[in-house]
């Protein structure tokens, strides 16, 4: 490791034995860290290719795989801020975040042919720069310090418009170091990837605590039932959203047998509730360890392994401070930290409290032995299969149909997703056959609402403020 260097980069590739396997890959050859250095190498050499320079905010939309971690490496070995975005974002979606990161460099699929591009099978006009070249050119791994940024992840306010957090190498060195003390990763472990790579869960905390104990994972492209049965046997650690619990405690399959080589359940992104946990332990005699944080500050707290509390998050993590604040706002203090929103000021003061704690937004109680209890969220964030939903953004668009005066979305209990979105719609003068408008030009499929409900008007506050907390108690028990 460079004498003074901070790069996130040594620490996540220094543990691992350059012959052990890091990646087990179905049907595919298997990687070991030794291969994936060569390939970030490789992938570092095509960024100085297009001349990404330490700084440059470098914009990713592409599917999961290898590559793609082998990429975030490569950028953290150049300096170059990795922006993720979700696969099923819009081109008009992903021109708002490209304008918004002030950046010429754009790296999305083969089929939507928009300049550079990396598909999963090792071809596209970005791997032209890197396929054969010699990992002997890459440049030196960029000497970073502590607070320089690593990556940006764009994330929204209720006001709908997008806020890049800046991630930097000490805050995600922390966050994972902290993940591999609480969750006792070791060496030995062995991972279960079955999460996308475009956000904090799947590329930050699922492989950054394994990575940095030089353990081992087996990495699927998507999640599957089928392939998550064929591959328990192997691993040790699975980490998933509430979702895919509840698909695979309805498969007859997934029993204690299934389960007997894990040590190891997390879920995240979204609450789970007490009858998941408790059928899941019915199910295969474990727990399932559960754990809060956000993009800005990565994981914030867990509950013990093998002693979970259902209702609860858990306790702060270790290098990290808690309180909960004015109004029950959980606030938060450490190295873990964003260093601030890109090119918004102004929200990264508003964020902070005088005193200089962070206010995550989230509602809580905290007892005497630091069990934190999450009641809900201050904006109307919708959460829906581990992916945020932002209202506003969604109303903007059904505002813009001149069948709709105006509309108000939120999110609806849902057993299976968490929440599903709901759009209220009041219809214009003369319009009596309500028709759903076509979304798929403006919105990702997964910010669709799912059920639509024409209203006479939209019930408000005598401020004139919509109601939210209204529309969400006429939703039927589920």
């Amino acid at each position: 490791m460079t004498k003074g260097n901070a790069n996130l980069y040594l620490h996540l590739m220094g543990a691992g034995d350059p012959t052990r396997v890091l990646f087990h890959r179905p049907g595919a050859s298997s990687l070991t860290y030794g291969d994936l250095a060569d390939r970030s190498a490789q992938m570092a050499v095509g960024l100085q290719a297009i001349g990404a320079t330490a700084g440059d905010r470098l914009v990713v939309q592409v599917e999961k795989s290898t590559d793609a971690i082998a990429l975030w490496l490569g950028c953290l070995r150049t300096g170059v801020m990795f922006v993720p975005l979700n696969t099923a974002y819009t081109d008009a979606e992903v021109d708002e975040f490209v304008a918004d990161a002030d950046t010429p460099h754009l790296l999305t699929t083969p089929d939507r042919n928009r300049g550079l591009t990396m598909g999963t099978d090792g071809t596209g006009s970005f791997l032209d720069h890197v396929n054969g070249a010699n990992p002997a050119d890459a440049p030196d791994v960029y000497q970073a310090a502590p607070t320089d940024p690593a990556s940006m992840l764009f994330t929204s306010g209720t006001t709908g418009r997008s806020k890049g957090a800046v991630l930097t190498h000490q805050g995600l060195l922390t966050n994972g170091a902290a993940l591999a003390h609480v969750w006792q990763i070791t060496g030995d472990d062995h991972l279960l990837h079955t999460l996308p790579v475009f956000h904090v869960h799947g590329l930050f905390i699922a492989l950054h605590p394994l990575m940095l104990q030089g353990g081992t994972i087996t990495f699927l492209p998507r999640f599957a039932v089928d392939d998550v049965l064929e591959h328990l046997p192997e691993v040790s650690v699975l980490m998933g959203v509430p979702t895919h619990y509840t698909r695979l405690l309805a498969d007859p399959r997934f029993d204690r047998d299934a389960c007997a080589g894990l040590r190891l359940f997390t879920s995240g992104s979204a609450p789970m509730t007490t009858q998941v946990h408790e059928q899941f332990t019915a199910t295969t005699g474990r727990t399932i360890t559960e754990r809060y944080g956000m993009t800005e500050c990565g994981i914030i707290t867990s509950n013990a392994l093998g002693a979970p509390l259902p209702g609860t998050v858990g306790t702060a993590l270790p290098n990290m401070e808690l309180r909960i604040g004015e109004d029950s706002i959980v606030e938060v203090r450490g190295p873990h930290l964003l260093d601030r929103y890109w090119r918004r000021p102004d929200a990264t003061a508003a964020a902070y409290t005088t005193d200089g704690w962070f206010k995550t937004g989230d509602i809580g109680t905290m007892d005497d032995a630091g069990v934190v209890t999450l009641s809900g969220r201050s904006s109307d964030l919708i959460i829906s299969g581990g992916y945020n939903i932002y209202p506003k953004e969604i109303e903007k668009v059904l505002d813009t149909d001149p069948q709709v005066v105006e509309s108000a979305v939120v999110g609806w209990p849902n057993v299976e997703w968490g929440e599903t979105v709901v759009a209220f719609v009041v219809l214009a003068d003369g319009t009596t056959d309500f028709v759903e408008p076509d979304l798929s030009d403006a919105l990702a499929r997964f910010k669709h609402p799912r059920r639509w409900e024409v209203v006479d008007e939209l019930p408000r506050n005598t401020m004139g403020k919509v109601q939210k907390k209204v529309l969400r108690e006429r939703a039927p028990a589920l």
